[in-house]
């Protein structure tokens, strides 16, 4: 019997993929959590074989859930909406067994936690093929700079932080600008967060 946690914030949805997951002969959905916080009480709680989670979630992401998880003996599967290289990329990295989308068909996804209890890794084509297609144009001090954009710094707290001139600051701000072709820093914020850049 393939033991599983599902954690998913949509209650609908939640409540559908356990349905569906019962009815397979072999598996038996053990918790069912709604954010990542509690995915990883109920995976220490049941020790189930898989954990199938989706990405965005409340207190606690699904990627971050993932990397606590990574030694724990647990697979852990991203069942996701999002296509995004940068999501791929962290939870690959984070060592999931599995990252598949939600339009995929029920039968399939059934399967396809077979397969990875037998010791294969599954990635939806898809996200492979993204992963490759698109780089993150940003070098590691214009990530660095983001990032600290991100957390509401303004430029005089960026350059001190980083022991920069302001102006050296706005000068990495008008290329991060540039590279992601938008027309101020919120979009670039924006744009970042949902190509899931952010690590």
């Amino acid at each position: 019997m393939i033991r599983i946690v599902i954690a998913e914030d949509q209650r609908l949805l939640l409540g559908a993929l356990a349905s569906v997951l019962d009815l397979e002969a072999d598996m038996e959905v053990v918790g069912k959590a709604e954010n990542g916080v509690e995915a990883l009480r109920l995976v220490k709680l049941h020790r189930p074989d898989l954990c199938v989670m989706d990405i965005e979630m409340p207190l606690k992401s699904g990627l971050d859930a993932a990397e606590e998880l990574k030694d724990s003996g647990c697979k852990v599967v991203i069942l996701t909406t999002f296509a995004r290289a940068g999501y791929f990329e962290r939870a690959v990295k984070a060592g999931v067994h599995g990252y598949l989308l939600k339009d995929s068909p029920s039968d399939e996804l059934a399967d396809s936690l077979r397969t990875i209890m037998s010791g294969r890794r599954i990635y939806a084509a898809e996200l492979v093929d993204e992963a490759y297609n698109e780089e993150n144009p940003l070098t590691e001090r214009e990530k660095e700079v983001i990032g600290l954009m991100a957390d509401g710094k303004n430029t005089k707290e960026i350059a001190s932080e980083l022991f920069l001139s302001n102006g050296t600051v706005r000068n990495y701000i008008s290329v991060i600008l540039d590279k992601l072709d938008v027309s101020n820093r919120i979009e670039a914020i924006k744009q970042f967060r949902e190509k899931g850049w952010f690590k």
